[in-house]
């Protein structure tokens, strides 16, 4: 099975959050690590709050596979670079995630988070 069903893009983009995880070079995983996932029409997007810096974002990069699970979602996914404008994204977590504003949510919509922004695509 490849890409999102509509159940999934649900599920996912309703989740709270998610969990993430990236692969080795020997297949392995690493630990897993919440963050904010928005979805933006038929994407599933993540940033990096720490940008570049921060190790997962790092690691999806380097080797573009890893999995994920979020809202009773459990798949193998890769990482590739949003496809979607940075505008909409900015949207869709201020949306999701307005609570947070004044804390948690500013990191997420700087020119740093922005620019370490990824789609998660569905892969077998």
């Amino acid at each position: 099975m490849t890409g999102w069903t509509a159940d999934e893009l649900d599920r996912v983009g309703r989740a709270e959050d998610l969990q993430i995880t990236t692969a080795r070079e020997d297949g392995s995983l690493r630990s897993w690590v919440p963050i904010w996932v928005v979805r933006v029409g038929d994407d599933l997007v993540v940033r990096s709050y720490r940008g570049a810096d921060g190790a997962w974002y790092r690691h999806a990069t380097r080797l573009p596979r890893g999995r994920i699970r979020a809202g009773g979602v459990d798949r193998h996914v890769s990482f590739a670079p949003a496809s979607v404008p940075a505008d909409e994204v900015d949207r869709a977590y201020r949306a999701k995630y307005g609570r947070y504003a004044g804390s948690y949510l500013e990191p997420m919509l700087t020119d740093r988070a922005t620019a370490a922004t990824l789609r998660l695509v569905p892969s077998a």
